[in-house]
């Protein structure tokens, strides 16, 4: 099993384990945490007929703090097409997470900010502490949060993306509940045991059934009804006759 310098990985019955391991920055992330979770993910990918669900957290009291600003200090004297190549590698590594074909469980044990809200965006599941706290604060920094945006508007909505996007503000576990950006809030104590519970709902799928499920969450949505009475009618019936089916 590959070794990892910014983050842990764990795999027992079925459940891969990925927490972003800088605490000492709060788990922002740079270039080389960015490379080794598309790396993970990666290697998860090519074990998933042994694995039945990914789960995202974060080691010490954050989920993840967005990115690092040593990092984004590096890039102010990169070229625009180096900051390009720099900026693909992240979008790269959200639309992985998004399109992943095993259900992922983000279990946000504290502030998800900027990147890290992105990170809980793209998650198929994100349960959170009631202590977690979010932010989309690019503003703040005369940025934008821009490769991010594809998936925190998909899961909060365009109404709610612009009032957070423009006004960078603190968004507490209750109104990111309230705003669909999280599925659920627990004590803090409480979790690890909420989350257990959503993998074992997980565990108990069939594990074609839900990669087959992400694929309808990702095709459904573009196409018009006439392609998808014609999509989904070839989709169940491949299953039908399937051995899981």
């Amino acid at each position: 099993m590959a070794s990892y310098s910014t983050l842990s990985f764990d795999l027992d019955r079925g459940v891969a384990r990925v927490t972003l391991s800088r605490p000492e920055v709060h788990n922002a992330f740079n270039e080389v945490l960015i490379a080794e979770l598309q790396a993970v993910l990666a290697s998860i990918e090519e074990q998933q007929e042994s694995v039945r669900v990914v789960v995202l957290s974060g080691e010490g009291k954050s989920f993840c703090a967005g990115a690092d600003l040593n990092w984004m200090k590096k890039q102010k004297n990169l070229s625009f097409d180096e900051n390009v190549a720099d900026a693909i590698e992240l979008s790269n590594l959200l639309q992985k997470l998004y399109t992943f074909p095993i259900p992922t469980v983000a279990k946000v044990n504290g502030a998800a900010i900027g990147g890290g809200t992105g990170l809980v965006a793209a998650c198929d599941i994100p349960i959170a502490s009631e202590h977690a706290k979010f932010s989309l604060a690019e503003v703040k920094l005369g940025l934008v949060p821009a490769c991010i945006s594809p998936y925190v508007i998909r899961r909060i909505g365009e109404s709610a993306a612009r009032e957070f996007f423009l006004t960078g503000e603190r968004i507490s576990a209750a109104k990111a509940l309230e705003i669909g950006l999280v599925r659920e809030v627990v004590p803090a104590d409480s979790l690890e045991e909420a989350v257990s519970r959503r993998v074992e709902q997980l565990r108990t799928s069939g594990p074609q059934s839900l990669r087959v499920c992400k694929e309808l969450l990702e095709q459904v949505p573009g196409q018009t009804l006439d392609e998808a009475n014609v999509y989904t009618a070839e989709v169940i019936s491949r299953l039908r006759v399937s051995e899981e089916g």
